[in-house]
């Protein structure tokens, strides 16, 4: 397991590797004086103010809005549970597609701001919401009988129970606008993304590509450094004793019940309803010849080919290294383990960048543009999330089935296929889902390495987009968005039916 954990390792980090030999390689001044441009600062200040503005406002929404359903008699709960989840799936890219084609007033960064917050405030919503399901109601009860408000105790003694949750949130928030791509060039607005994949695909830049990436890298680890900071810093929080978690009581909204539903419907359209109306508008437009050009069943087809293919081949790589953690714990697993998280600091213009130098220049063009790379490059990007999976339910299957099969004269290979595996199923399932979700939706990666005279859903999409062919890319992100919206359906759904520590008021 050590082997195969490090080849694993060794595998999900070259493209960094490739990223500091080829900077090396055109000398550090030569990086300082690309770096050091104005053209630099000018991304750097695009990047950091859209993530600063993006994450307060996930931050706010997400929040607020788990509140509402965890804590509150919020009319139509257990629907608002599942419509405020189902944007989290949807392409950025598709969702800006559906705002710009309709007014020119969402472009540059407002556009931006607008279109990030609807489709990245569900990464604050769905861990602060099942951190609300699980805490103690001992603490605010407390607050609210030493005569606290409901406002000051829900801003002191609430969100402090939470606030481990939200920042995961915001983390993953910040990560997620760090390597988005397609819904800025589709709005106009210039990051290290944009600007990178300028310099790579249409000025065969590769050193400033380079330089640029390590940039973009540097700020995804420092994100994750604070985060690390501050998770260390977030201390625990404390319950009243032992087995002293109680059913809390939902608060009644009263006469702020309509405000709140309407809120919520407010909220839910912005997201969700005006993508897919454009593209419906779009498509009816179109009429008939909106349905011409690339098969909608071949590209879909491929999609889901290459997607399941690294779906399988990330859940069968992350079964050692959770193994390895879980079952073996050392500071070799865990250096090897948090090592692996390191992907999320590169997006995937940047693997994609990194294979296809690799193939042309060491390789002499073998594998470039083929299904493999493509495959590969998915596998290397969401890795984390096939770990996450199986490592979360591996930590949840009992030990001692595994002992006593071993006691019983059971070889190590026997037990984990017999015994282990039956066991972590479900994550191996979730783990293969979040994958597999999470590659059908890619677009920058898949546009660099997309095989030769084969088309993706996101793919073809982006094509009739750019040539402003609005009524035919209209079918291919309305497919997008029902293969987007089924998990994540039941991914709500599910999630509802968890145990709740909240029940109605009388």
């Amino acid at each position: 397991m050590t082997a195969v954990s490090v080849l694993v390792v060794a595998v999900l980090l070259a493209p960094l590797v490739f990223l500091l030999l080829e900077s090396s390689g055109v000398g550090v001044s030569a990086v300082a004086r690309l770096v050091w441009r104005p053209f630099t600062a000018t991304l750097l200040w695009n990047t950091v103010r859209l993530a600063v503005v993006v994450t307060a406002l996930c931050a706010v929404i997400g929040t607020l809005a788990a509140w509402f359903v965890e804590r509150t008699d919020l009319p139509g709960r257990r629907l608002w549970a599942v419509l405020v989840v189902v944007p989290f799936a949807i392409p950025d890219f598709v969702v800006s597609f559906g705002w710009a084609s309709l007014s020119t007033w969402v472009e540059g960064f407002r556009g931006a701001v607008l279109v990030m917050t609807l489709g990245t405030y569900p990464l604050v919503y769905l861990p602060v919401a099942a951190a609300l399901r699980s805490a103690d109601p001992a603490m605010e009860e407390a607050s609210r009988s030493l005569g606290v408000g409901p406002v000051r105790t829900f801003l002191r003694v609430t969100l402090g129970q939470v606030r481990g949750a939200v920042l995961g949130g915001c983390l993953l928030v910040v990560l997620v606008l760090l390597a988005e791509y397609g819904a800025f060039e589709i709005l106009g607005y210039q990051t290290f993304t944009t600007e990178i994949f300028t310099e790579f695909q249409l000025s065969f830049n590769v050193q400033t590509a380079c330089a640029l990436s390590l940039v973009l890298v540097a700020l995804s680890v420092v994100v994750l450094g604070g985060d690390a900071a501050a998770s260390r810093a977030r201390g625990r929080v404390a319950r009243s004793g032992a087995l002293a978690q109680r059913v809390a009581r939902r608060n009644r909204l009263g006469r702020w019940a309509v405000p709140v539903v309407l809120a919520f419907a407010i909220l839910a359209g912005l997201a969700l309803g005006v993508p897919v109306a454009a593209n419906v508008y779009w498509l009816f437009e179109g009429g008939a010849p909106a349905l011409s050009g690339v098969s909608l069943l071949d590209a879909g087809w491929h999609t889901a080919l290459y997607g399941g293919a690294a779906a399988l081949v990330d859940t069968v790589a992350a079964v050692p290294v959770a193994l390895l953690a879980v079952r073996h714990p050392s500071a070799l697993s865990r250096l090897l383990e948090r090592s692996t998280y390191v992907v999320l600091a590169m997006p995937g213009l940047v693997v994609a960048l990194a294979l296809t130098y690799v193939t042309e220049h060491y390789g002499g063009g073998f594998g470039y543009q083929t299904a493999p790379l493509l495959v590969l490059a998915y596998a290397i990007l969401f890795f984390p999330l096939a770990l996450t999976g199986v490592r979360a339910s591996l930590a949840h299957a009992p030990v001692r089935y595994e002992e006593i099969a071993r006691s019983l004269g059971k070889r190590r290979g026997a037990v984990l296929l017999r015994v282990t595996l039956p066991m972590v199923a479900p994550g191996l399932a979730a783990a293969f889902a979040l994958v597999f979700l999470s590659a059908v939706t890619e677009l920058t990666a898949t546009l660099v390495l997309v095989p030769t005279g084969v088309q993706t859903l996101a793919t073809q999409f982006w094509a009739y987009q750019q040539n402003l062919s609005y009524a035919q890319a209209a079918p291919f992100a309305l497919v997008i968005i029902a293969v987007a919206c089924v998990p994540s359906y039941v991914i709500a759904r599910r999630f509802d039916r968890l145990p709740s520590q909240t029940e109605a008021a009388p």
